[in-house]
């Protein structure tokens, strides 16, 4: 089993060090550290929402995100993920498209389905 410093490492967060202040995190940082947490909790049936997790990562670290977010799923998990990173659309089970505009002026289902239903515009 991988520590939790291990898995930190593994989805791009090995350059943080121990002494580091929490706020100086960005929002991204924040939120792998609290995810990679969960992965060691015992609690299932949870559901997580999770606003851009890979926002600014480099596509292998964006990899290692969506592994992360399996795993989470695959301990009986709920996981939700408001995302615009193609690579993370594809990894997911089920796809619902809100737009074309947001808020109160619009967001209606524009899709909903697989990845592999769904076509590029």
């Amino acid at each position: 089993m991988v520590s939790a410093l291990g898995n930190m490492a593994n989805i791009g967060l090995g350059y943080l060090s121990l002494d580091r202040t929490t706020g100086t995190l960005s929002g991204g940082e924040a939120q792998r550290i609290r995810t990679v947490l969960h992965l060691d909790s015992a609690l299932t049936e949870l559901t997580y929402v999770f606003d851009e997790p890979a926002a600014g990562l480099h596509p292998h670290d964006s990899s290692r995100v969506i592994e992360l977010l399996h795993r989470l799923r695959d301990k009986g998990n709920n996981v939700l993920v408001v995302e615009h990173h193609p690579d993370v659309i594809r990894a997911a089970d089920h796809i619902i498209d809100l737009g074309p505009h947001a808020g109160l002026h619009d967001g209606r289902i524009v899709f909903q389905g697989t990845p592999k239903a769904l076509q590029p515009r």
